[in-house]
């Protein structure tokens, strides 16, 4: 029997891997293996296991239903380790065709959609919340299979939960913290705080969030630091790639300056960034002037503002500074910047030079 079991599970996955080789030979990259698959290879190893625990029992002559009545330990002992194997079998049954499911899941989630539509949402909500779902089964499923398995080997497990249930208490307030933390990361899920791929900030934690754990979540920085923040030290969340963002942009330009021509220059730009093929998908609103922002001690501030999808700003501003600049200088409008400028009643002689340089002692001589 040692031997022929191993034969038999190769043999199992040979055939179902030949059975759903025509369904999968279409050229394309399977990502994650089917429910289909998943089902038949875990689920005919499992009926082989069990099969040869069935088999095992018949040879030693018991009766795994009527197992109480016996009186040898050891019959009771064997008996109850081929009754957890079969609950085992069968819960490793369960958590393969469950994690194949949320993988198929991650795997279309993966897919490209267009960015900021109802179905790049639906999809970065995926990758944020299948990962910890996928764990909690983990963790539910395994304590289940020990519990099972101690009762089939004929352990009152009631006291044991009472007494898990008593430690459990304790740790509680040992470890506040940490339940805390799980507690906050829950709440923030449920309201949909962030999902993977989004940028966030929280006091001095900033970044893309990678991904995260039952208690904390990873923030990949923009220069390349990853921050690990545990739920509870996260505070209020500023979502900053959540359907659109205004970007403010200020000027200076001399006090000469038509601001009626420049309101008309800036607005011709506008229109100009929405013909570019790359940056039009991008611009909600496209670029604008306000107004005038305030008046400086050398300069009048003109404010502009343009409305586009997260993240994208950042390249649009950099093209629209660039165009200001070149039509500015082609209509004669200057951009301002700190001067000094000496009073006086003429043209500054050389025999007021020569004075104002008497007044400045020699170096090394005392003033």
């Amino acid at each position: 029997m040692t031997a022929v079991v191993p034969m038999v599970l190769r043999l199992v996955d040979q055939s179902v891997a030949m059975l759903l080789q025509p369904t999968q030979a279409t050229g394309e990259t399977v990502a994650a293996p089917s429910l289909l698959a998943v089902g038949l290879e875990r689920g005919l190893r499992a009926l082989v296991l069990a099969g040869a625990i069935l088999f095992v029992a018949g040879v030693l002559g018991l009766d795994l239903g009527t197992i109480a009545a016996r009186e040898t330990m050891a019959t009771r002992l064997v008996a109850g380790v081929l009754k957890a194997g079969i609950v085992l079998l069968a819960l490793d049954l369960l958590w393969h065709l469950f994690r194949a499911w949320v993988d198929r899941r991650l795997a279309d989630a993966e897919a490209s959609a267009e960015p900021g539509s109802e179905e790049a949402r639906r999809k970065a909500r995926l990758r944020t919340l299948l990962p910890m779902l996928r764990n909690v089964a983990l963790v539910v499923l395994a304590t289940m299979a020990v519990l099972m398995a101690l009762s089939s080997l004929g352990f009152e497990i009631g006291p044991l939960i009472a007494g898990a249930g008593v430690v459990g208490v304790a740790v509680g307030f040992g470890a506040q913290t940490i339940v805390r933390d799980i507690i906050a990361g829950i709440f923030y899920l449920m309201d949909d705080a962030f999902r993977v791929g989004e940028y966030i900030q929280s006091g001095n934690f900033k970044g893309t969030v990678e991904s995260f754990s039952l208690r904390s979540i990873k923030l990949r920085h923009h220069r390349g630091p990853l921050f690990i923040v545990p739920f509870g030290s996260l505070g209020a969340i500023q979502n900053m790639s959540r359907d659109w963002i205004i970007d403010n942009m200020i000027i200076s330009v001399t006090y000469d300056t038509d601001l009626d021509k420049a309101k008309r220059i800036i607005k011709q730009i506008g229109k100009e960034l929405l013909e570019i093929e790359e940056f039009r998908p991008n611009i909600i609103e496209t670029l604008k002037m306000q107004g005038v922002d305030q008046f400086g001690d050398f300069a009048i501030q003109i404010r502009m503002k343009m409305k586009t999808k997260p993240g994208e700003q950042f390249t649009i501003r950099r093209r629209a500074y660039a165009m200001i600049k070149k039509a500015f200088e082609s209509n004669g409008i200057k951009f301002a910047f700190p001067t000094v400028q000496v009073a006086g009643s003429g043209e500054p002689t050389a025999a007021f030079a020569k004075q104002a340089l008497d007044l400045v002692p020699p170096k090394g001589e005392a003033a």
